[in-house]
């Protein structure tokens, strides 16, 4: 497609700018919405552009995303006639923000501390119960289970595959104690 000088200059130049370009797949849209040039000459100078590596490109959402790799740096450097210092948005160091300092202040940083018995087991150990010791031992009897205890398991002395009490015909299970 034949591209106007001015316009794949204006499109090279928003490309360096920013480093990412984005472009609607449309193709009938008259005007691209950040660079004052039609849409298709946008999608299709990006196309020549990913054929020569120049940038790379992402596909979501019915959005092209480009992104300039330093092969495409360096082309555009020479091509829009700009010295080494100048760099895309994107390899620029964000300033950061000023915030508050880190530590010191009189609120303390992170949840809640506790001392003691918890009440409402407001932690994942909260569901085990019981009565709790000193770090490392959690209380409570560990003994097992009492030696009188006989388990039960199935019925009338036949194979019960642990699904209940039997299947068609069974007849009434009797227990064994």
């Amino acid at each position: 497609m034949i591209i106007s000088e001015k316009n794949r200059r204006e499109i090279s130049k928003y490309l360096f700018q920013e480093g990412v370009c984005f472009a609607k797949k449309d193709y009938n849209l008259a005007k691209h919405p950040e660079i004052d040039v039609p849409n298709l000459q946008v999608i299709k100078l990006m196309q020549s552009f990913k054929s020569k590596e120049y940038v790379r490109e992402t596909f979501a959402w019915m959005h092209y995303y480009w992104y300039l790799t330093n092969d495409g740096i360096e082309f555009l450097r020479n091509y829009l006639n700009l010295p080494s210092e100048i760099v895309p948005a994107t390899l620029k160091k964000q300033a950061k923000p000023a915030g508050r300092p880190l530590g010191g202040g009189d609120r303390p940083r992170g949840p809640p501390r506790f001392d003691g018995e918890r009440k409402f087991g407001g932690d994942r150990d909260g569901y085990r119960g019981g009565p709790r010791g000193p770090p490392g031992e959690f209380g409570g009897d560990k003994s097992g289970a009492p030696a009188d205890y006989r388990p039960s398991f199935g019925g009338a002395g036949r194979p019960g595959f642990g699904r209940g009490a039997g299947g068609f015909g069974a007849g009434p299970a009797t227990s064994e104690q």
